[in-house]
């Protein structure tokens, strides 16, 4: 096959998936509906886009200026989360930008569909992203949790994943305090992970903090959910500047704002839903959220973050190698008491 027969291959698929969306339901009750509703979307929205011809197929890579971070006192933390869903082309399409991107990487949930078995993780993460393994810092998501408690996440990463069946630690990068959590277990007030952040942040009192788990706290969707809003006001609390969510497949930035969604500019916490690391991609809700600031749902991408000892730089960069959001925010103090 060549890349101009694989071309009339995705214009016959955007054909079948088209006649697809338009007799099905516009219900989307139940999991498995809303499965269904997902990946004819994403068939529908991103078949012209990563089809064009199909070149992720034949060894066609986005082009990336080298990176430059490092130079200017910096360190690099990168990823995304819902990833290895096999047959979508979205992991090899995300692992191949990931190859151009050095750092740390980081990923926010649903790693491997649909269950996140040994054989999910063996057929649909372990081939693309799985190459980057030993640069890998990782977070559970809902799928892993089917059926059971993750053992087929816990025992692909192994102690990459923290303490076995909890899924939430912490390390150091360059200046910066991450913390890496679990939104699939409790993470109630008064609960053992609540707790346990409560003390890891008090016991590295840096100005920069990042934390990510896989619930979106904010979401222009319907997948905005509050099992983490705890562990977001103890970071808040603690001067957090980022969390890093997925749940929802698409891509979206927030203003920094408090666990309550109040807009603080000052002392508020900014969070990025990056769910686009290679799962069908998700619709977002006719009227943004509050505080919603960058929106972006046509292809794949990975956020890398550019880490600095006072201040950080985003760029969003779809798998095409187009920047598609960008900017810059700098590190404050804990809120004052009172």
């Amino acid at each position: 096959m060549n890349a101009n027969a694989a071309a009339r291959g995705c214009s016959r698929a955007r054909r079948r998936e088209a006649t697809k969306a338009t007799g099905g339901s516009s219900e989307r009750q139940g999991d498995a509906r809303r499965w269904i509703a997902r990946s004819v979307f994403s068939a529908v929205l991103l078949l012209p886009v990563a089809c064009k011809p199909a070149r992720y197929l034949f060894g066609w890579t986005p082009s990336l200026a080298p990176d430059s971070t490092v130079l200017h006192g910096g360190v690099v933390l990168v990823g995304a989360g819902d990833i290895g869903f096999c047959g979508l082309g979205g992991a090899r399409a995300t692992a191949i930008l990931l190859d151009q991107i050095p750092g740390a990487v980081f990923t926010a949930g649903d790693n491997a569909y649909p269950d996140g078995t040994p054989s999910d993780f063996a057929r649909c993460y372990a081939p693309y992203w799985g190459r980057h393994f030993e640069r890998t810092r990782p977070t559970p998501g809902n799928h892993e949790y089917r059926g059971g408690q993750a053992p087929g996440y816990f025992g692909y990463f192994g102690e990459r994943a923290g303490p076995p069946g909890l899924g939430y630690y912490s390390y150091e990068l360059g200046a910066w305090h991450i913390v890496a959590l679990n939104s699939n277990i409790d993470a109630a007030p008064g609960s053992a992970q609540e707790r346990w952040l409560r003390g890891d942040l008090a016991a590295h009192p840096a100005l920069c903090t990042l934390a990510y788990w896989h619930h979106a706290l904010f979401s222009s969707s319907v997948d905005g959910s509050p099992v983490a809003a705890s562990l977001w006001r103890a970071l808040e609390e603690a001067g957090a500047e980022i969390v890093i969510t997925g749940h929802h497949h698409a891509y979206e930035r927030f203003a920094p704002q408090t666990a309550a969604g109040v807009l603080d500019t000052a002392y508020g916490i900014r969070e990025f839903v990056v769910g686009t690391g290679g799962g069908g991609l998700d619709w977002f809700a006719r009227r943004p959220a509050a505080n919603s600031e960058s929106r972006y749902n046509a292809n794949y991408g990975l956020l890398k973050l550019e880490l600095y000892r006072e201040s950080y730089r985003w760029v969003f960069v779809s798998v095409n190698g187009h920047v598609r959001d960008e900017g810059r925010g700098r590190c404050h103090d804990r809120r004052p008491p009172g």
